[in-house]
């Protein structure tokens, strides 16, 4: 049994029918200054359900960047918001500036360690093996498990600071709101990355009311049915023809489209389902998918696709290394240098350095064509699946474990490996009328159908008898599904 085994996902009726409904019962009996402290505890309880030690490494980044804000905050005084706000662009004492950089140190040590100590490991056991020196590898070198989860809230905490730092945020006083901000179980674990500043009046005063309560539901249901519906079926696709040895050219670009279909309808599920619960306590989280495979570009795809990280790497990655203030050849870099580590951000691999590079080149490409991008002289549908197409083939460095089993799929997209002899039972076990229906059902719900968020902003009888019915229909074929968590968990 792994760690994906045991951890707690939306999608599963210990989640369902026994934590939520407990979670929600507690939250609305306990009084308003209670509320927090209640969210804090059961969050906690979600996280810690697969590894409770995870839990006391959460605590202490979020206790080490609270008192990092405390400092940063010094002098700022007390508000009716909670805190005080710096002065953006004013002076800062050497006392904040330490503080900043050990909120800095500390959230980016964490991430490396957790994250990156095997891949370095890896590494270094490669390089020493190539120039034959294999009496340095380290082959008994202990292994560290990867917290669930930590390439988020390490972001989420660490954004706190350098907003305090910058004047964009205010000081929180109170550590059951901090704590609260960092540790609320419906975005902890797979985003969206949600800001202090976003949130900061909302941790003081917000409303809980039918209308929210109701919209979260609907947002919930409609991203239970992507993920049981749709994004699994499409997944089963995408795993089988990725783990065959080989297949022919079109099982090859069937299961490379029905896994755009799963990342998509997956990890938007868990944004749908996290916004929903986020409403259900009455926090309003931003938008994190915007009908991306709509894109006309590449440029155009990250401004729709998780745009929370999008905006993240931008306000605190390509601002600070000079975005575009400096020249054309500084910018092509900074794009290339952002999407290099945001690739690496998604996994410790060199597939996912080589993932992000291509999307730089792509993002630094249509820069240099200007206003006379060559997007804008296709038909949108043509640029819409020339976008989509780019994305997709980028996929196969994204799901491929190796540049070896990379290298080999794109081989087979082309068609230059042959028939092997387990291709016609790939072909059989894939070619079935339920996958066939998923498969078109993501078509269909991609580019025809609204979003979630603008489907919810209005509901009638008819919405809401209709995510119902999903509902009902989601949990229904949930208990004849193999257990599947969240791809992005593992980010």
């Amino acid at each position: 049994m792994t760690l994906w085994d045991v951890i707690m996902v939306f999608s599963s009726y210990i989640f369902l029918f026994y934590f939520l409904p407990f979670v929600l019962l507690v939250y609305y009996a306990v009084p308003r200054a209670g509320k927090h402290i209640v969210l804090t505890l059961l969050s906690y309880v979600f996280y810690g359900w697969a590894n409770p030690i995870f839990v006391v490494l959460m605590f202490s980044s979020t206790w080490v960047d609270f008192v990092c804000g405390l400092v940063i905050g010094r002098g700022t005084g007390r508000v009716s918001d909670g805190g005080g706000t710096l002065e953006p662009g004013g002076v800062r004492t050497r006392g904040q500036r330490g503080a900043l950089f050990v909120s800095i140190l500390s959230n980016l040590s964490l991430l490396a360690f957790f994250k990156y100590f095997n891949f370095g490991i890896d590494n270094y056991n490669t390089l020493v093996g190539t120039l034959g020196l294999e009496h340095l590898q380290w082959d008994n070198f202990f292994r560290v498990t990867l917290p669930l989860g930590i390439s988020f809230y390490t972001f989420q905490s660490m954004s706190y600071s350098i907003d305090v730092y910058r004047g964009h945020a205010p000081v929180v006083r109170s550590f059951s709101d901090f704590s609260c901000y960092v540790t609320m179980f419906p975005q902890l674990v797979a985003g969206p990355i949600v800001r202090y500043h976003e949130v900061a009046r909302q941790l003081q005063e917000r409303t809980h009311t039918v209308e929210k309560f109701a919209r979260g539901i609907s947002f919930f249901c409609l991203g239970l049915a992507k993920k049981i519906l749709i994004a699994n079926p499409c997944g089963k696709i995408a795993d089988i023809c990725f783990d065959a040895e080989a297949r022919d050219l079109l099982d090859a670009w069937y299961g490379l489209f029905a896994y755009s279909f799963q990342i998509y309808f997956d990890f938007s599920a868990y944004s749908d389902m996290a916004i929903g619960l986020g409403l259900f306590f009455g926090f309003v989280f931003p938008k994190n998918f915007d009908s991306p495979f709509k894109s006309g570009s590449i440029t155009e795809f990250w401004q729709r696709w998780h745009i929370s990280l999008s905006q993240f790497l931008r306000d605190y990655l390509y601002y600070p290394l000079g975005g575009n203030r400096s020249g054309d050849g500084r910018t092509y870099v900074n794009l290339m240098l952002v999407m290099l580590l945001g690739g690496l951000w998604h996994g410790a691999s060199w597939n996912f350095v080589l993932w992000g590079g291509l999307h730089g080149g792509m993002l630094a490409f249509e820069r240099t064509q200007g206003k006379d991008s060559v997007y804008r002289r296709l038909p949108r549908g043509v640029a819409v699946f020339l976008t989509f197409l780019i994305v997709s083939l980028g996929w196969v460095l994204f799901r491929n474990e190796s540049m070896g089993a990379a290298s080999a799929y794109s081989q087979d997209l082309l068609g230059l490996r042959g028939n092997s002899p387990g291709g016609g039972l790939v072909h059989t076990v894939i070619h079935q009328p339920y996958y066939y229906v998923s498969f078109m059902v993501a078509i269909f719900f991609t580019w025809c159908m609204p979003q979630t968020w603008d489907f919810t902003r209005r509901l009638n009888v008819a919405k809401a008898a209709w995510c119902f019915m999903v509902f009902y229909l989601s949990v229904s074929v949930m208990v004849t599904q193999e257990f599947n968590p969240f791809i992005y968990f593992i980010f």
